[in-house]
């Protein structure tokens, strides 16, 4: 039967486990705030925002649980609620706030592709795919419509479909393409079969 001399090595304990934790929280934001977000790895990143939804936990064993999983910061936001759901330590307050910063990543990409030349960087374009795309359980017929100058008009999912198979209508995507002006197009869909490969094509219009 513990005594009160255990009670209070138990409280010492949790005292000392509790102040590692909430100091190693603060040294992460000071290091964000200070050294910009390069300065912090993704497993990293994913701690600061699960801070929010877990504030009396040391996530770090959590973050670095899901960076495992999934495989990168932004596949972790991608990854479907059901998904999420399957992690120990995961509940439904970590899983909104991942799909709120989700929500604020892809607005973000959007405005930073549309005023960027698309074709001179690939590695954005994908970036920003993977971000919107990401684990999507069905296939996805996604559209990047571009100027003369080759930047981006408007990005539209124009069609969706089962497991393995999107119809593709030309038609429509002629039209559509008229309808904005368009002088070149950038088709992108996604294999979810195929471990969320994502396949661009490229065709200009005339």
């Amino acid at each position: 039967m513990a005594g009160k001399g255990d009670s209070a090595a138990q409280a010492d304990g949790l005292d000392e486990a509790t102040a590692h934790y909430h100091g190693h929280r603060g040294r992460l934001r000071a290091r964000l705030r200070d050294a910009g977000p390069e300065a912090v790895s993704d497993y990293e990143l994913l701690e600061l925002v699960l801070f929010r939804a877990i504030p009396q936990r040391d996530v770090k064993p959590l973050a670095k649980e899901l960076i495992a999983r999934f495989g990168s910061f932004a596949e972790v936001l991608a990854a479907p609620r059901a998904r999420l759901k399957e992690i120990k330590g995961v509940g439904p307050a970590a899983i909104e706030e991942l799909k709120i910063v989700q929500a604020a990543a892809a607005r973000m990409a959007r405005g930073q592709v549309s005023k960027r030349t698309v074709l001179s960087s690939w590695s954005s374009v994908l970036d920003y795919c993977r971000t919107t795309m990401a684990y999507e359980d069905k296939e996805q017929f996604r559209l990047l419509f571009l100027d003369k100058r080759n930047q981006l008009i408007a990005d539209e999912v124009q069609q969706k479909g089962t497991v393995d198979h999107t119809p593709v209508y030309p038609r429509e995507v002629v039209k559509r393409a008229l309808e904005l002006s368009a002088t070149a197009l950038i088709l992108v869909h996604n294999h979810p079969t195929r471990g969320q490969n994502i396949t661009f094509d490229h065709t200009q219009s005339h």
